[in-house]
């Protein structure tokens, strides 16, 4: 009993051997500004988006066919804008107060964020309605899709 007591002690306190001797600190990453211009990065390597916040609409559709076929026209319209470099990053939320989903999308303007949004399914059918916020983040999330695809099992 004493071993195995000694053996977990041991275990948790290797965190914090780890962080008490760190490695030699990692080299400096250097500046790359073709890859900061390709991404539309500024002096910071941010850049402005929208962000959509997708909330449950006015109108539940009931579980069935339609419903199946409204969420295959969302996926299909999520994988078009990805494909299109209009939409960076999107995801469930956990439905709290409403919330269902996030939307990047690579434009500053939200007029032109609220013409991308209007076609997918779900905001025509009123199942979800979008709530848009400009949002300030990296330019590294343009990348996102592009690794997206090399880690996704199809």
């Amino acid at each position: 009993m004493r071993l195995h007591a000694l053996a977990l002690a041991t275990l948790l306190a290797l965190p914090f051997a780890a962080s008490a001797n760190p490695a030699a600190p990692a080299p400096a990453v250097a500046y790359d500004a073709e890859l900061a211009r390709s991404l539309g990065a500024d002096e910071r390597g941010m850049r402005p988006y929208v962000l959509v916040i997708l909330k449950t609409g006015p109108r539940k559709m009931a579980a069935g066919d339609e419903r199946n076929a409204m969420f295959k026209g969302h996926f299909a319209n999520i994988g078009k804008l990805a494909g299109e470099r209009k939409l960076v990053l999107a995801g469930p939320l956990d439905g709290k107060e409403g919330r269902r989903g996030i939307f990047v999308l690579n434009t500053p303007d939200i007029d032109t964020a609220r013409t991308w949004v209007a076609l997918d399914p779900v905001i025509i059918h009123g199942e979800m309605e979008a709530e848009y916020h400009k949002f300030y983040g990296s330019a590294a999330l343009m990348t996102v899709n592009e690794v997206h695809a090399r880690i996704e099992k199809k």
